[in-house]
């Protein structure tokens, strides 16, 4: 997501005013390990104004972004699942055929189907359930809370929590309002049931869909299969109202935080690390200002990743865990947010 990005041409900038107060807990639920998994080539401002003749000083103004990483043409999202998982399963010490369930929250799947959870379940060998769960940059999140679900009643005794995208492969390159914002990458975690107090405090998973034409892609679906006039027209690439999209995440974000901390009885200074969505540095700063957070909780690291989105949370979770700034007992506010319009706010006890 940007503040800057065109609009999309179909879009109307809809009225998006609908934010739901439901709200739910998932206790009994830990997180074993997590890994991460990010491409070896560093794509920076100045490679991109090479290369396509953007300005990098509008690019870090605008996002606060300064590299990203590009996934080589031979791999896909599934390579980097893969890649995240295997860390995470390492890390846990754990038999990978304890592992009964998979789920990826990506919206660039290798293919339209079979599923890349699919792919990865192959791969790693696995005697698992693997499905994929589509919602952009809140991916994780969705993805995250489903699981949980299945790890608290018995129905899974350890789950594998993917999130990923290989965005380099979906944004116009000529575009600079929305192609330097966005990077590729993997983040995984394992889930298993835990102490009473340990799992979702309270969380979040919501949509607008009346937003959506504000973030998509208009080609390559149903209602659209792609063809050669399509692509002329550069509409099998992603499309965003970066203006409209800026105002409802900043809105969104503070509104969903600002109800777990309601639900729960906490302040901002009972939460010991904030974990967004790693879209745009304005957003975050936005948001933390109105909550009144402090800079030292929050976690951000898209100055070197970019937009990863169904990757963002993940990622930025595995970093700040190895850094040593996430222990056990800590408690964790993950919030991400995207296409949809839909979004996932979580309030995890580690």
């Amino acid at each position: 997501m940007s503040s800057q990005s065109s609009p999309a041409p179909q879009a109307s900038s809809p009225r998006i005013n609908r934010f739901s107060r439901r709200t739910n807990s998932m206790l009994g639920v830990q997180v074993v390990s997590c890994g991460s998994y990010v491409p070896d080539q560093i794509v920076t401002n100045e490679d991109l104004r090479e290369s396509a003749g953007f300005d990098p000083e509008w690019i870090e103004q605008r996002s606060g972004i300064l590299e990203r990483r590009y996934l080589p043409s031979n791999l896909a999202t599934s390579d980097m699942c893969i890649a995240a998982a295997r860390k995470a399963i390492r890390r846990a010490g754990v038999d990978p055929q304890d592992i009964d369930l998979v789920l990826v929250g990506t919206f660039t799947p290798d293919f339209a189907f079979p599923s890349t959870a699919c792919l990865v379940q192959d791969a790693l060998g696995l005697d698992a359930a693997a499905v994929d769960l589509q919602a952009a940059c809140a991916g994780f999140m969705y993805a995250l809370t489903t699981a949980a679900q299945y790890v608290a009643t018995g129905n899974s005794q350890l789950a594998l929590v993917i999130g990923a995208d290989c965005n380099s492969r979906i944004v116009d390159p000529t575009d600079q309002r929305t192609a330097p914002l966005f990077g590729d990458g993997a983040g995984a975690v394992l889930l298993a049931q835990g102490d009473p107090h340990q799992g979702l405090m309270c969380y979040q998973v919501g949509a607008d869909g009346s937003g959506g034409p504000m973030l998509n892609c208009p080609a390559g679906g149903s209602r659209q299969p792609i063809t050669h006039e399509q692509i002329d027209k550069s509409e099998h690439y992603l499309k965003m109202d970066g203006r409209n999209v800026f105002k409802w995440a900043v809105r969104v974000v503070t509104d969903t935080i600002e109800l777990m901390l309601e639900k729960t009885g906490m302040s901002v200074h009972d939460v010991d690390l904030f974990i967004l969505h790693q879209a745009n540095i304005r957003i975050i700063n936005y948001a933390m200002e109105q909550l009144g957070i402090p800079d030292d909780k929050v976690f951000v690291n898209l100055q070197k990743l970019g937009n990863t989105s169904g990757g963002s949370i993940p990622i930025a979770l595995d970093e700040a865990f190895q850094a040593g700034r996430i222990n056990r007992g800590d408690t964790i506010l993950m919030s991400g947010f995207g296409a949809g319009l839909s979004w996932g706010t979580g309030l995890l006890r580690w």
